[in-house]
């Protein structure tokens, strides 16, 4: 592994996102001095936190899966993930419901999702998701270590055995047909698929070894943070400041001083210079070539995911038929995945993510309140309605989604509305996410592993970037493994001293309520 040319004893991170958080406390806990410039107020990039008449909103992710990344990123510097954060294991962890008034919970214990399954679609098919589970295990397996927990310097490297595992299991079909080899009902592949829209591509077009991302919210658990997803960037901040980090908030770098082939020092918008031994860049890539002053070196610009538009809906009722998680899926499916990343439209029958946190947290909105979290997938701003556009369509599209949502079943959702915030296309391009999408470039093949743009930066000896827009790409988990991949770069460490988190380590939540694993 290539590792930064000279010294690296201060190093200056850009960004206190979740790779920029990550990357600290790596880069603590190998003895380096670490200062941190973050142009929020407050830590978390994506996965940040606003108020709104007294509900307490996340911006971001909703969902946690593999703890174990988080608890890794806390161990370098001799903590916990348990020791800070109260982690929920979610039964369900999703609950689908469907066009024709079918539902169906989506348990991560094996047992239980195989008797689920059994009701829900017959024994064959309870049969058929056992041996998914065992191939989506097999997929993980063979991916972890060599292809998403890996600093690529060559595509060489994937000259390895675990390649031909990985064509043996079938990772280089399509995601759909595959999953369709143990399933048949259409609904469950839906289940086991719609995943491939976090890494940007239709189910139909992805490559098979992305249902990687099944695994970890179908079979691996999922997780929600006591206090908000926001409450694991604040704990790895106040993490990363009792181990000796200095966080400058409130601050944005507008300049990189250089020095022949090195950064030398960080200039920010309060005047400051910071002189550095290396830097890590966490911003969206357009920012981090902004301030080098130069453009990607790709044969092919990059493609990008599809977008968001994001309801955030403090209501004085809600739902019984919601879980913590739903998953609303609209009775067209491949033609949706046309209209948004073809067609550059917006859904005319959408497939929806609910989340209502106050599920398990009621503390996250006023007494009696609720507060739920609307996401609807839509097209990105290089082939769908562009920035300025959106400022019109967007009260329209809003109106639209809660008719849609109430007529299939959240009876009265428009009056419920007591305080709201409609984020879309225009607002994550304002935030400076290149086509307005905050899932950065898609996975296609030739923009994934050693494809991927590279954390390291030619002509730079002492840069690295950390982040989605980087290896391994998109998620709460790989933007954890981004940040000590980055670190790695310049500790020049290899390996891992990893080790899975028991359910006492990672403060589960368990199925009668009480909490193990605390700390005092």
């Amino acid at each position: 592994m290539k590792s930064l040319k000279g010294p690296t004893d201060h190093v200056v991170v850009v960004g206190a996102g979740l790779s920029g958080l990550a990357t600290t406390l790596h880069l603590l806990g190998a003895q380096r001095r670490v200062t941190v410039i973050e142009r929020d107020a407050l830590p978390g990039g994506r996965a940040g936190r606003f108020e709104m008449g007294g509900y307490r909103v996340d911006t971001g992710p909703t969902v946690m899966t593999m703890p174990e990344f988080a608890d890794e990123a806390f161990a370098a510097v001799g903590d916990s993930l348990a020791g800070r954060v109260e982690m929920i294991e979610l039964h369900p962890a999703y609950r689908a419901r469907f066009a024709d008034g079918s539902s169906l919970d989506v348990h991560t214990d094996a047992g239980a999702m195989e008797e689920e399954i059994r009701r829900f679609a017959g024994d064959r098919e309870a049969a058929g998701y056992q041996r998914l589970r065992s191939w989506l295990t097999d997929l993980y397996a063979a991916q972890m270590r060599r292809f998403i927990d890996t600093n690529f310097d060559s595509p060489l490297q994937l000259l390895h055995p675990d390649l031909a595992r990985l064509a043996r299991l079938r990772g280089f079909g399509r995601m759909d047909p595959q999953i369709g080899r143990f399933v048949s009902d259409e609904r469950l592949r839906r289940v086991f698929s719609f995943q491939a829209l976090y890494a940007g591509v239709p189910p139909e077009r992805a490559l098979a070894a992305y249902a990687v991302i099944a695994y970890m919210d179908t079979v691996a658990g999922v997780y929600f943070p006591r206090g908000g997803m926001h409450a694991l960037p604040r704990a790895m901040a106040d993490s990363s400041r009792e181990a000796g980090a200095d966080f400058r908030w409130n601050t944005e770098v507008t300049r990189l001083e250089q020095s022949g082939s090195r950064i030398t020092a960080v200039h920010t918008s309060n005047g400051e210079r910071i002189a550095c031994d290396a830097v890590v860049l966490t911003p969206d890539l357009p920012v981090v070539y902004r301030l080098l002053g130069r453009s990607p070196r790709r044969a092919v610009a990059l493609r990008h995911s599809p977008s968001a538009v994001i309801l955030h809906a403090g209501t004085d009722r809600t739902w019984p038929e919601l879980a913590h998680h739903t998953i609303s899926f609209g009775a067209a499916w491949k033609s949706t995945f046309q209209e948004i990343t073809v067609k550059g439209e917006v859904m005319r029958d959408p497939s929806l993510l609910i989340t209502r946190p106050t599920t398990h947290d009621p503390s996250l909105a006023p007494d009696g309140k609720h507060l739920h979290y609307i996401l609807a997938p839509c097209p990105n701003t290089d082939i769908g309605p562009g920035a300025r556009e959106w400022k019109d369509l967007s009260p329209r599209y809003r109106d639209s989604l809660v008719t849609e949502l109430e007529r299939r079943g959240l009876d009265g959702l428009g009056s419920a509305i007591e305080e709201e915030c409609l984020v879309t296309p225009a607002d994550w391009t304002a935030q400076g996410h290149a086509a307005g999408t905050p899932f950065s470039a898609a996975h296609t093949f030739a923009q994934t592993g050693p494809f991927r743009p590279r954390n390291l930066l030619r002509g730079i000896d002492n840069a690295v970037i950390a982040g989605c827009g980087t290896t391994p790409g998109v998620g709460v988990p790989t933007v954890l493994i981004s940040g000590k991949l980055a670190a790695a770069r310049i500790t020049g460490a290899t390996g891992s001293a990893r080790r899975k988190p028991t359910h006492h380590d990672s403060a589960v939540l368990p199925r009668d309520g009480s909490v193990k694993g605390m700390a005092p």
